[in-house]
């Protein structure tokens, strides 16, 4: 199995040579996409979700950005929504957690960067292309009332102030890293890949929805990254005995170190050998 390892941001302008990933794609078998987790709602089913689905983003009673923020971050904010956004009375109003995903995405746009890299698409196009079976790995959540959750979500309160703070941390001294990472990615330099601490932003924002008593309260949510990382390792197990290569995607935050995907099969023994 040949693990590629996704990165991002990357350039918006990166011209990648793709050329030996294309070769090892198109002599597998399979390649397995990288872990997710999705909700099957049905075209129909999902038209009468809508109503309740509106205002999700909202924090819940009225509440604004500057009654559920410390002061001192609210300012921080008002600088960086001024670099980044601008004039935006409504986005005043939204969850701190989705705040903070639109501003990370339009400050690593300003700067250049980009997190819709398109590199899972090339290799699932190629995989196609050469009629290479691709799987998806991704975990299907089954939810019995999603317009009842739905309903519990706008209600709730989320602790995610540690998820925003994260992500004004990363606007305000990450944007430089960030570039080492992807040429460090790019040049396939391991060394100073492994070398690089990752922000801690992802499993904050992460940790904001999965400690919530909303998802502590909803079966569905309970435990959901180690069902995504198991139902990884179950495709991953079957491609190994199915087939004679496969070509597997993981971001690189999962893949080394102690507590990365790869040392999930290297405790049921099979051997993980790093690039040279």
């Amino acid at each position: 199995m040949w693990v590629f390892g996704l990165y991002s941001p990357l350039p918006q302008k990166m011209e990648w040579d793709s050329a030996r990933v294309e070769r090892l794609v198109a002599k597998s078998q399979e390649v397995l996409a990288r872990p997710a987790a999705h909700m099957e709602v049905g075209f129909f089913r999902g038209l009468t979700l809508l109503p309740t689905a509106i205002g999700i983003d909202k924090n819940p009673d009225g509440a604004t950005l500057r009654d559920v923020l410390p002061a001192d971050v609210y300012a921080r904010w008002q600088v960086l929504k001024g670099k980044y956004i601008g004039e935006n009375d409504s986005i005043e109003r939204r969850r701190p957690i989705f705040v903070a995903d639109t501003l990370l995405s339009k400050g690593i746009w300003k700067s250049g960067l980009t997190q819709h890299t398109g590199v899972d698409e090339l290799i699932e196009k190629t995989a196609r292309r050469n009629k290479v079976k691709v799987t998806s790995t991704a975990f299907s959540i089954d939810v019995d009332d999603p317009r009842g959750l739905m309903k519990a979500f706008k209600k709730s309160q989320v602790e995610d102030v540690a998820c925003f703070t994260k992500t004004l941390e990363r606007l305000e001294g990450d944007i430089d890293a960030m570039r080492v990472r992807a040429n460090a990615w790019a040049n396939g330099n391991i060394a100073e890949i492994s070398s690089l601490d990752y922000a801690e932003r992802d499993k904050a924002c992460s940790d904001a929805i999965f400690n919530s008593a909303f998802a502590r309260n909803s079966p569905a949510f309970q435990h959901l990254p180690e069902r995504i990382r198991a139902n990884w390792m179950k495709a991953a197990e079957k491609s190994l005995a199915d087939n004679t290569s496969t070509f597997a995607l993981l971001p690189m935050k999962d893949l080394g170190g102690p507590t990365g995907y790869l040392a999930d099969l290297q405790a049921k023994g099979y051997t993980v050998e790093s690039p040279k």
